[in-house]
């Protein structure tokens, strides 16, 4: 059983925020028995590819820590980032929406105040919330509107972008020196806040999201170390790789220090597939691609106590598919007023129960070019009068209201269980398209197009995605709010 409630929507976000306040001191918010409800910690690399680990055997890299948990727990074999680059994929984890519906449209784009984070409805029942490493979703200034702060975080150490060893971090909206390597700090700051929530006895939702192995790539000299045999290029990335495996021990070793382990779902993936100097283990594609290479990616998800042996999961999952499966496992309902969700709830799978997707997964590139966030907009607040975000930073909130429904362009693909197909466009020829189907299971390199050996299925699934799409722009348009 769970709590509805019900998110603000039109109401500026300081006044949200105090009725929030409010609302938290009333009898009947918090939902359920606090013992009764897990802590979360959502982990995401920025760049790791689907075979930069070392239990598929397709990379040099070392990730022993990585390969014991997809040995402990569940490993993912066919898990989606909902988008080919970082800030999009990152949107549709803390909202459980395509990011397209929320004009997230590639990296740099910043989360919309109007939308309610995963952070915002477990705050509001009474867990402790915090961010920690990059964030690439609006500002990290604390009077930006879409602020670690201003989107359900009560805690926050964060980056605007990635960031590499002994970063300027803005802790809370102050901006910080920080010391150590790049994957330890976010970790280290977590493990400090999950101290003060066991003591507070309140569960927690913590959102460690690593800036490695995103380049230029600049390992310590001890993780160099372990690979001698590789060019200095190869020695930073495969290093940076590493220390994420190591950051992951430090946390995995603090919860049972803690003594939580066992209350804790940890969960782990990345924000998009391969970079050059990555492993795809195989697939077709890399970063920026809709093939497979460019949105497969690896995924764990631990809980000693509850997920007692190792299975491999085959069904089609995503990171849409965290935010439900989150609140479900918090034991919150979404919103009355919630707005259209593209994920679905992974609790069967985590119960060792069967599961079946209601709707294939959509993905879509809209044509529109990344932002720079750059750290100046950071380091605006050091400043003894900075001016307000307001007057620095393009307002998050605008709604387009009038993106045609008609042809969308772009990239596209739907997938359909074993089935995937592409909407492509045609160079040279605007406003064309062309279709690829594939079988991924028995072709997940995306070489042998069926499109004419299955017409009907194309045909269905060409309509699917098309529907899909009009919904997608409905939601960018504003219909959702």
């Amino acid at each position: 059983m769970c709590e509805r409630l019900t998110i603000r929507s039109k109401l500026p976000r300081r006044l949200s925020a105090i009725l929030l306040a409010v609302l938290l001191l009333q009898p009947g918010v918090a939902v359920g028995d606090k013992a009764d409800r897990p802590n979360i910690i959502l982990c995401m690399a920025d760049d790791q590819g689907w075979g930069d680990v070392a239990y598929y055997g397709a990379s040099p890299v070392k990730t022993p820590v990585l390969d014991e948990m997809a040995a402990n727990g569940l490993r993912f074999d066919r898990f989606y980032a909902a988008a080919p680059v970082c800030s999009p994929t990152r949107g549709s984890v803390l909202t459980g929406r395509h990011p397209n519906r929320f004009g997230c449209f590639s990296w740099g784009f910043p989360l919309r105040p109007q939308e309610t984070t995963i952070a915002e409805l477990l705050q509001k029942a009474g867990y402790a919330t915090g961010h920690f490493g990059k964030w690439h979703l609006g500002s990290v200034r604390a009077d930006s509107p879409v602020c670690p702060g201003h989107s359900g975080f009560t805690t926050w150490l964060s980056s605007p972008n990635f960031y590499e060893n002994n970063p300027l971090m803005s802790f809370n909206g102050k901006v910080i020196q920080t010391e150590g390597e790049s994957s330890q700090v976010p970790v280290d700051y977590a493990v400090e806040f999950m101290k003060q929530a066991k003591e507070e006895k309140k569960p927690f939702l913590a959102v460690i999201w690593f800036g490695s192995p995103h380049s230029p790539h600049i390992a310590t000299e001890e993780l160099k170390a372990l690979y001698p045999n590789e060019s200095p290029r190869m020695q930073n990335f495969l290093g940076e790789l590493t220390g994420i495996d190591q950051a992951m021990g430090k946390l995995r070793k603090s919860l049972r220090q803690m003594k939580i382990a066992e209350r804790t779902v940890l969960w782990y993936t990345s924000d998009n597939g391969a970079l050059k100097e990555g492993s795809t283990a195989g697939l077709s594609g890399r970063k920026g691609s809709l093939l497979e290479g460019g949105i497969r990616v690896p995924a764990i998800i631990e809980w000693p106590g509850t997920i007692n042996r190792n299975r491999i999961i085959e069904d089609v999952c995503g990171t849409v598919d965290i935010f439900p499966t989150v609140l479900e496992l918090a034991k919150v309902c979404p919103a009355s007023n919630q707005p259209v969700l593209d994920g679905e709830s992974l609790v069967p799978i985590i119960r060792g129960q069967s599961f079946q997707r209601k709707s294939p997964l959509g993905f879509w590139v809209y044509q529109s070019k990344g932002r720079p966030m750059r750290s100046a907009t950071m380091l605006e607040q050091q400043r003894e009068h900075p001016q307000p975000a307001r007057e620095v930073e393009p307002d998050p909130s605008l709604i387009p209201g009038n993106i045609p429904t008609e042809n969308p362009q772009g990239a596209a693909a739907w997938i359909d269980g074993d089935w995937k197909l592409h909407r492509l466009p045609v160079k040279k020829e605007p406003g064309k398209f062309t279709y690829r189907l594939y079988n991924l299971k028995t072709d997940p390199r995306e070489r042998k197009n069926l499109l004419s050996k299955h017409p009907e299925r194309a045909k269905r699934m060409q309509k699917e995605i098309a529907a899909w799409q009009t919904s997608v722009i409905n939601s960018l348009n504003g219909k959702d709010y």
